[in-house]
């Protein structure tokens, strides 16, 4: 039988060539996935950035650890603590101490046109989009050397980093008007402007962290000795000065992000590889009936017919699996060159010298042939003697008791959890792990079920043409229902890729429209302002804003106690100053949990502003021994008390005054500003009187602001600014998981559609020569072809719409009713390159084919 596998597959190497590249395509992109997973496992020790040249650095507490049965917890702080002034006093003692500051700065006038995080100044240069202050004395320790003008000196003079700017050169920025009076080379980590020490220090009062030119036991030995206020001080030395740099573990946190890319690719590629050979197989073989009937016929047995079908299958396995090895390590590189170009990996990031990828993609894609080919096999091996007799080409038998069993018991699995996750934990259907993973088991059991519904929904689909003067309608029809195995095979990649395409695009788009929905209900204010630094928003998507950092990492200065006065004397308004902050809860005694909050002053202004999705409980019960927590909370019930961790550490019980529903999951809580140690107001609300002018309001809220560099949008304006976008890497990975589906489709359907139709040679010919033109063939052939795709598109559609009813039924349950979103755009265009390859992929041979003469084909016997 190993050499009938053999003359097969050469003789038939037309019906093996589509299995073997998506194979040896899905061995590749394992590979390359395996390659960068492996390469993205151990990332270089970074090198301190800031403080290369710096002897010792002392940082405050900035983490917090929590003692636990299990272990210590720990969570890194959002206010973290300024060293002890018994500490600085020590230290004073030992040497020079130089205490380092950061906080954004923004220049006035750029293109929000500009490209990336560049924009344009006034005078059409190029201007950073995000600048960090510092205090000059700190400059030495990067180290940056002045290469033009000057030290500053006065409170409005500044030195910056790269050439966007020049000595003598004035800049509008939401610091005020600065003076260049010096420039130094950039060293790639970040765009500094240096002020003056006092001017820095008035701008950013508090310090965490600070340098000491001193031993570093001497350093150690004096934080040790001083009070009991030190503990948690750290002294930094070596390449642990890193830790003192803006965002440290932002290339673990990339690493992180590149991790679930390449896992989430690399999963839905093994999924649609053994969906595609498995449906290619399933097909090849109900092709051959009448040859294995043949060798039925000739005295071949049952086990001869399937080791015969799995033998062709080892045999394209393992020349497609070394085939994809060898690709994936052309492609690995270029791969890891395109995610660091896009800023999607470190600058470091490259692929190393693993080969266990290789063994894994291999084996991987081995294993996948064997799979896809074992369904296949039984149904060869119950092949009959009398198949070879059979002329008639109608499929009969399609749904077999497996078939059945597998199917059924899919499709129950996938709702039976859908239910149970509806019932205990709606939240987790909208987790990306969830809305991934669930098409592919609805795919699956459709795609198994397809052959039970393509024939109504074939006829249904053709009914109107079929009634047609003409027969094209109705032989479309006929052909498209007697060929269900056909029409199953060419629909079943249609479908994934569309349900793939609806339901991660459509999951992403509900999930965002739910979050849009959370902040426009609860947005009540007329205005909003937001304090310089705060990015623009201060949001996270929900209203409750995030902890006050902006994209580079620091701190919003926060608007002044002055500023706020101003705000207050504005008639017809009333006012609810906000702080972002955080509180950490230790759950179930082994889980330390962080929430962003955000303090409110005054709870009665915050009703008049806000409006809290509260399932329980009273906002203006909120003072400073209470919390308002969400539901998602372990104890969230009115009246109880919890032990919590404030933004410092500081260790607190406080009691529940409100419970907020869950929402999609960034609710928060909301404290008081005792409870928010050091953190600056933020974010204003302001709600407007009856009878007051919102123009003579909206005029008056600037110039209150505009000497502390607030922005003052409407209700609308912030709204809109806060509605929540997809991420760059979540999109990337979206269209590389769509890509994956999208080539696949177009390999299984020229594949297929070339096995189907140089399989009707005899049917084309028999209407050539009953009188049909080769024009209304080829038209026939054609409508068939999108007859399928049609077929395909709706059962996708269904999964789609399954997938998304389940998402919105748990934002429902969540109390943010929602419709799900579909993206028609997206779909239909998926859909109509799926028509155009059918269509190509069936007319094209077909008219091949119509150039031998009619008889010729039409007297072939098998």
């Amino acid at each position: 039988m190993l050499s009938i596998a053999l003359r097969t597959m050469r003789t038939r190497w037309v019906s093996f060539v589509g299995s073997f590249v998506a194979l040896a395509l899905g061995v590749a992109l394992l590979a390359v996935t395996g390659l960068a997973l492996a390469s993205s496992l151990d990332a270089p020790e970074r090198v301190p950035e800031r403080f290369a040249a710096a002897p010792v650095v002392v940082r405050g507490q900035d983490t917090l650890r929590v003692p636990t049965p299990v272990g210590e917890r720990t969570e890194e702080l959002a206010r973290p603590r300024a060293v002890p002034g018994a500490v600085v006093a020590r230290l004073e003692r030992l040497g020079t101490v130089v205490v380092d500051r950061s906080f954004p700065v923004r220049v006035h006038g750029r293109d929000v046109h500009g490209q990336g995080d560049h924009g344009r100044d006034v005078h059409g240069r190029s201007v950073p989009g995000d600048l960090v202050g510092h205090p000059w004395s700190t400059a030495a320790f990067a180290p940056y050397r002045i290469d033009a003008g000057r030290a500053p000196r006065a409170a409005d003079e500044v030195v910056v980093t790269g050439g966007w700017a020049a000595p003598g050169d004035r800049v509008r920025t939401d610091r005020g008007t600065l003076r260049v009076v010096g420039t130094v080379r950039g060293l790639g980590f970040e765009d500094a402007v240096f002020f003056t020490d006092a001017r820095a220090a008035r701008l950013d009062p508090v310090s965490v962290q600070l340098t000491v030119d001193a031993e570093a036991s001497d350093v150690r030995d004096a934080v040790r000795d001083a009070v009991r206020g030190s503990a948690g001080v750290r002294v930094l030395t070596g390449d642990d000065r890193r830790y003192a740099d803006a965002d440290p573990d932002r290339d673990r946190e990339a690493l992180t992000a590149l991790n679930a890319l390449f896992g989430t690719a690399g999963g839905v590629t093994a999924f649609v590889s053994v969906f595609v050979v498995a449906s290619t197989f399933a097909f090849a073989v109900a092709q051959r009936r009448r040859e294995f009937g043949l060798l039925r016929t000739a005295g071949a047995t049952p086990g001869q017919l399937r080791r015969t079908v799995l033998a062709e299958a080892l045999g394209v396995g393992v020349l497609a699996s070394a085939a994809g090895c060898v690709l994936g390590a052309y492609g690995a590189p270029h791969l890891a060159a395109r995610v660091v170009d896009d800023g999607l990996a470190p600058a470091w990031f490259s692929i190393g010298d693993q080969t266990w990828p290789y063994h894994v993609a291999f084996w991987t894609g081995l294993a996948v042939a064997l799979c896809g080919a074992f369904a296949a096999s039984w149904r060869a091996g119950r092949t009959g003697p009398v198949e070879a007799l059979r002329e008639a080409s109608v499929d009969a038998g399609t749904m077999t008791r497996g078939r059945w069993l597998c199917g059924a018991g899919l499709l129950l699995t996938a709702l039976v959890t859908l239910g149970v996750s509806l019932a205990g934990d709606p939240g987790d259907l909208l987790h990306r792990k969830t809305y991934v993973s669930r098409p592919m088991l609805l795919i699956t059991a459709v795609a198994l079920l397809a052959p039970v519904v393509v024939r109504p929904l074939t006829r249904s689909l053709t009914r109107l043409p079929a009634r047609l003067p003409s027969a094209t309608g109705m032989l479309v029809r006929e052909n498209a229902a007697a060929g269900v195995r056909r029409t199953a095979a060419v629909a079943a990649p249609v479908l994934v890729t569309v349900a793939l395409t609806g339901s991660l695009l459509g999951a992403t788009a509900t999930l965002n429209e739910a979050k849009a929905t959370e902040t426009r209900e609860r947005t009540v204010a007329a205005f909003v302002i937001t304090a310089p630094g705060d990015g623009g928003t201060g949001l996270d998507g929900t209203g409750v804003g995030h902890t006050g950092l902006d994209r580079t990492g620091l701190d919003s200065t926060g608007l002044d106690r002055r500023t706020l006065d101003r705000l207050r004397a504005i008639p017809g308004t009333e006012i609810s100053p906000s702080s972002s902050s955080a509180v950490y809860v230790l759950e179930d005694d082994v889980a330390l949990i962080r929430s962003d909050a955000r303090a409110v002053a005054d709870p009665e202004a915050l009703t008049a502003t806000t409006r809290l999705p509260l399932a329980a409980g009273r906002a203006t019960d909120l003072d400073d021994h209470s919390i308002i927590v969400n539901e998602e909370w372990e104890e969230h019930t009115v009246g109880r008390n919890v032990r919590v961790w404030l933004g410092d550490g500081t260790e607190k019980t406080l009691r529940i005054a409100a419970v907020m529903h869950t929402g999609t999951g960034g609710n928060g809580v909301y404290v008081t500003p005792a409870n928010a140690p050091r953190a600056p107001v933020d974010r204003v609300d302001v709600a407007l009187t009856d009878g007051a002018d919102a123009d003579a309001v909206a005029d008056r809220l600037r110039e209150a602001v505009g000497p502390a560099g607030g922005q003052v949008s409407t209700g609308d304006e912030w709204i809109a600014a806060a509605r929540p976008q997809t991420s760059g890497t979540t999109r990337l990975g979206f269209l590389l998981v769509l890509g994956i589906a999208l080539l696949y489709t177009a390999i299984s359907l020229v594949n297929t559609m070339l096995m189907a139709t140089s399989d009707r040679a005899r049917d084309l010919a028999v209407l050539r020569l009953a009188g049909a033109t080769k024009g209304q063939v080829l038209r026939l052939v054609g409508a068939e072809s999108l007859t399928v795709v049609a077929v395909g598109a709706l059962l996708g559609l269904v999964v789609t719409g399954l997938n998304l009813a389940g998402m919105s039924a748990a934002l429902g349950l969540l109390s943010v009713p929602v419709a799900p979103v579909l993206p028609w755009a997206a779909v239909g265009t998926t859909a109509g390159a799926c028509a155009v390859l059918t269509v190509a992929a069936s007319v094209a041979p077909a008219a091949l084919t119509l150039r031998r003469r009619p008889v010729e084909p039409a007297t072939i016997r098998e």
